[in-house]
């Protein structure tokens, strides 16, 4: 339904939704427009089911009927960061210096674990505001352009994807891709945290 749409993205739109037990959670369906969604919808489940970490958000499946691919994910409350400080002043919340802390010191933890914690050594390729999820504990997401970044490489050279604003130089111009690649992303992201800028405003 239309009044339970909560976002948009390159993938497609998402909605709010609820469980039998009331459980609250968040739908991710493919826009039949996305010209890469199927490869990103297969790439999601494969990366994020096996992925468990408190900063990054927890998928509860998927479904696939006919044309209609969707993926289910954890509810988060506040919306992107993003949303929160640059979006519509309804929308906006009132972030305090401890606050912007905890969301840095979160999305810094799930990229440690991300590229030296977990199984999988993944790089996301597409850190930046709308694609941090803000509740209790502040959380990655979208997971659609994710690679596995192989341990004996020092970088992986592949088709550049991702969002320009965000992108480290090297991997925008040549597309190398070490996992420093995401550091230079969250290091925007963390500007923009403590300017309360977004760096895509010319305003």
């Amino acid at each position: 339904m239309p009044a339970n749409k909560i976002g948009e993205g390159g993938f497609g739109s998402i909605y709010k939704g609820l469980f039998s037990d009331g459980t609250l959670i968040a739908v991710k369906q493919l826009s039949s427009k996305s010209k890469q969604g199927n490869r990103e919808f297969v790439n999601e489940i494969g990366m994020i089911s096996a992925l468990q970490h408190p900063h990054l958000v927890k998928l509860f499946g998927c479904c696939i009927e006919g044309n209609q691919l969707l993926l289910v994910y954890e509810y988060m409350e506040n919306n992107s960061f993003a949303r929160a400080l640059f979006g519509l002043k309804e929308c906006q919340l009132k972030l305090d210096w401890l606050s912007r802390q905890k969301i840095c010191i979160s999305i810094a933890r799930g990229l440690a674990y991300l590229h030296e914690e977990s199984r999988l050594k993944i790089v996301h390729r597409d850190i930046k505001a709308t694609n941090v999820l803000l509740d209790k504990d502040p959380k990655i997401s979208d997971f659609g352009l994710a690679k596995l970044d192989k341990e004996d490489n020092t970088y992986i050279s592949i088709r550049i994807a991702g969002t320009y604003d965000y992108m480290a130089p090297k991997y925008a111009i040549r597309g190398y891709l070490p996992d420093k690649t995401d550091i230079y992303s969250f290091g925007i992201v963390v500007l923009e945290i403590v300017s309360g800028r977004s760096n895509t405003s010319y305003s």
